[in-house]
């Protein structure tokens, strides 16, 4: 079985510097923002989209 793929793509919360920061060292870009898209600790928190195109 093959596939190709093309592109990848995850989300990561806003505040997580740490995991955004290899992210992009590994290609990724952020490509918008879901405010509002997780609840943490009773608190609501953003996540960015990223992805990387093979």
């Amino acid at each position: 079985m093959h596939h190709d793929i093309h592109r990848l793509e995850l989300t990561v919360v806003t505040r997580n510097e740490i995991g955004i920061s290899l992210y992009q060292k590994m290609g990724f870009e952020i490509e918008g923002r879901k405010r509002d898209s997780l609840l943490i600790n009773s608190e609501y928190v953003d996540e960015y989209y990223m992805s990387k195109l093979l």
